[in-house]
């Protein structure tokens, strides 16, 4: 792995015990220049990740909460009359960052989520007839409660699939619990972060990702991925051509974090979970929501060519 990626990861590990492989994934959208949704309950640390990620890289950083009265205005920014000058005059909201936590994003109204469309997609904003371009890199990582909460809203398909990986922290193992409840609250120690990465290498870095090779039988391999989640039967829609760039493009990234310049089958297996979670959905009843058990059934159903 690239030092100064390790050493993120190293800092990042000292205050999100035991989730190495989530740390990774995470990263891993971000120099894939992805998004990443991380749905969880609350309290395993989902908010404490973001904040520790963006002071270890060096980030520009904000925060939205979002809740049930929220307006698009209130994240994109809005335009205020200036009196002496006589014009109305832009104010960016906190979408105007490098990296934004969208905190609990499925407690908002659809309305407002999607306000954030654009910005994952075309890294801009266009606001009463202005494009606006937004900061690089531009890395939205967003929570949410799972659906089965009080007072949710289900992420739109179109929402969903602007994330690069859906992930989930889960509770830490006994060892990494009895740290966290033996330690100091590790909150108190996130003001002695320094970051460990340059602005310029980092973007260096998501450039590379485009370089790393990936073999004519390793696109052999992400296609059968892709026809059989449509032709099998066992999913209400298979992966689309953007869900299929989004596999390749993780893998590139993970196998860069490996500090290998070329793609291997366990890269695509790896981030496979993370990719296709949130874009499947199965066709009988009693396996939904169980999208973990849908991937892994993929996995063992594609031979690797």
């Amino acid at each position: 792995m690239n030092p100064s990626l390790q050493a993120v990861v190293s800092q990042v590990e000292q205050f999100i015990l035991g989730k190495p492989h989530q740390i990774r994934l995470v990263l891993a959208c971000l120099l894939a220049r992805g998004h990443v949704l991380i749905e969880d309950l609350p309290g395993v640390g989902k908010t404490t990740l973001a904040q520790v990620l963006a002071r270890s890289l060096g980030l520009q950083f904000q925060r939205i909460q979002f809740t049930s009265d929220m307006l698009p205005g209130d994240i994109l920014g809005v335009s205020v009359y200036q009196r002496d000058s006589g014009k109305f005059e832009f104010h960016p909201g906190p979408l105007f960052t490098q990296m934004l936590l969208a905190d609990e994003v499925n407690r908002t109204t659809p309305k407002t989520q999607s306000a954030l469309l654009e910005a994952m997609e075309e890294q801009q904003v266009t606001s009463e007839g202005v494009t606006r371009m937004l900061p690089t890199p531009f890395f939205v990582i967003a929570t949410q409660n799972p659906a089965s909460q009080i007072g949710t809203y289900p992420l739109p398909e179109s929402q969903l699939d602007r994330f690069l990986m859906r992930i989930r922290l889960g509770y830490p193992d006994s060892q990494a619990e009895r740290q966290l409840l033996s330690g100091v609250e590790r909150r108190e120690l996130m003001s002695a972060i320094k970051p460990q990465i340059e602005l310029e290498e980092l973007l260096a870095l998501q450039q590379q990702v485009k370089e790393v090779i990936v073999a004519p039988p390793l696109l052999d391999y992400v296609q059968a991925i892709l026809r059989h989640s449509r032709e099998s039967g066992r999913y209400v829609h298979g992966l689309s051509p953007r869900a299929g760039i989004a596999l390749l493009t993780a893998a590139r990234a993970w196998a860069l974090l490996d500090g290998r310049n070329a793609v291997v089958p366990e890269d695509i297996q790896t981030v496979l979970m993370g990719v296709a979670s949130h874009r499947l959905q199965a066709v009988h009843e009693q396996h939904s929501g169980n999208s973990d058990r849908l991937v892994m059934e993929l996995i063992r159903a594609v031979p690797i060519y």
